[in-house]
């Protein structure tokens, strides 16, 4: 299928769908991908967009060049004097507002997400790739927290998904230290799911995020309910929310063609829609 070129609004961002898959590509290679002013509202755009689009079954973020994100640019940090004029609880509820439609949309997303990192995530930049679903790594990625570097404490959820996918102790030594966590001891960690050449991020995260669009879309939404709700609940909790769902996803149509398939000894062709 030829790609298709989407306009995001600025040369920060790029964007794509091909095969069902959303590409967004973080452009700012000069900067290591860090987040900006024109950057950062075009990316929430797409990502609202996305949650709401049938047409997307999956989602790919990756970086140009040879980062990922670099998270906030440094270099602007304290010069913006519009946010200099607002007080402390505007400043906060503005921060809060742009982390609920960023890292907080990204992880909300009802497709699957995946994150491909052909260099480092640090700060926001890893933040924002803790967020998706699966993380690939280039083998000479690095991720790293970064704010003990800027003497600031964490946002985007950071703390959050850090200590969830290493536990408490670990991300706390992160956190503190700062540490460059090289792409093989964080795929051991659990920071990332596959480590792969160079050279072979990209084909290898798109194959991943292909096989996702071609999938039972309503049965993968209901299994990230499944799994998010399995992090808070308890043990019965969730096996009563799985009965809810499973019921649901047995009276979709893609379970009557995954069944024929499975019968017909044919691959599945599922729907691209609830609809």
């Amino acid at each position: 299928m030829t790609a298709k070129t989407l306009d995001t609004g600025t040369d920060h961002l790029l964007a794509r769908q091909e095969d069902g898959v959303l590409v967004i590509t973080l452009n700012r290679p000069e900067a290591r991908n860090a987040l900006s002013d024109q950057l950062s509202p075009a990316l929430r755009r797409m990502l609202a967009a996305a949650a709401e689009d049938d047409s997307v079954g999956a989602l790919l973020l990756t970086g140009t060049g040879t980062a990922f994100c670099a998270g906030g640019d440094v270099k602007g940090m304290g010069g913006n004097s519009a946010k200099k004029a607002m007080t402390a609880e505007e400043r906060i509820a503005d921060l809060q507002q742009r982390q609920r439609t960023l890292t907080g949309a990204l992880f909300s997303m009802p497709q699957p997400t995946i994150a491909a990192l052909p260099g480092p995530a640090v700060g926001a930049g890893l933040a924002i790739a803790l967020a998706c679903d699966i993380r690939i790594a280039a083998a000479s990625a690095f991720v790293s927290t970064g704010y003990r570097r800027v003497a600031l404490s964490g946002d985007y959820g950071l703390s959050w998904t850090m200590t969830r996918l290493v536990g408490t102790a670990r991300a706390r030594e992160f956190m503190f230290s700062g540490e460059r966590i090289e792409a093989e001891r964080a795929e051991r960690i659990g920071l990332v799911n596959r480590v792969v050449a160079d050279e072979e991020l990209q084909d290898a995260a798109m194959d991943m995020a292909r096989s996702f669009a071609e999938g039972p879309r309503t049965a993968q939404r209901l299994m990230k309910e499944n799994l998010e709700l399995a992090m808070q609940a308890d043990f019965l909790t969730a096996l009563d929310h799985e009965a809810e769902q499973l019921i649901k996803a047995s009276a979709h149509p893609d379970h009557g063609e995954a069944v024929r398939a499975f019968i017909e000894k044919r691959l599945p062709v599922f729907g691209k829609s609830d609809s």
